[in-house]
């Protein structure tokens, strides 16, 4: 596995090493060992979570606070996403600003995102099988979200807004000013 550091304090890109030949190919998607020793992280993934969606769907940008966040692990089974964090951990430097990423099943790339930040994805192939590892299970009274078009983020969705699908639920929440003093 290749990790690939991000300007954001343990925000990582993984690449796995790929076995190809005539028969298709194998590669480890997950190794708990070789994962803290590339890192120096040691997350424990306690649920792991999967979703299908069709072109032009945004899920996000989704995060769960207090003892309940997550750090998680995520990657494209089939198909390709943008896939989008906003940093909400008010001591860093990057507090506010946000990382895209394009992964895809083509690209086998994965994300490591720590806990303390937003999370969203935007389908840009006809389908997707999205998939992430958590280290902490969901809780809904620690769920919040933010809003995926707030103007202070300045995130290049790279979809017309009219080409959207986004739930009732993302479609009201709440801008990162407002997210601000519940951080």
């Amino acid at each position: 596995m290749e990790v690939k550091k991000t300007s954001f304090k343990d925000l990582m890109i993984c690449k796995p090493s790929i076995f190809e030949d005539k028969r298709g190919y194998f590669y480890e998607s997950y190794n708990a060992k070789v994962f803290e020793a590339k890192t120096g992280l040691s997350p424990h993934f306690i649920q792991d979570n999967q979703s299908q969606s069709t072109y032009g769907v945004l899920r996000g940008l989704h995060f769960q606070i207090g003892e309940k966040a997550q750090a998680k692990l995520v990657r494209v089974l089939s198909g390709k996403v943008l896939d989008v964090v906003v940093d909400l951990r008010k001591e860093e430097p990057t507090f506010g600003h946000s990382f895209s990423i394009i992964l895809s099943a083509e690209n086998k790339t994965q994300l490591f995102i720590p806990r303390g930040f937003a999370h969203g994805f935007l389908v840009l192939s006809d389908h997707v099988t999205f998939f992430y590892k958590c280290d902490n299970y969901y809780h809904k009274e620690s769920e919040r979200g933010l809003k995926y078009n707030d103007p202070s983020l300045g995130i290049d969705w790279q979809l017309d807004e009219t080409a959207l699908i986004l739930s009732e639920k993302d479609q009201k929440l709440p801008s990162f000013e407002t997210l601000k003093s519940q951080l």
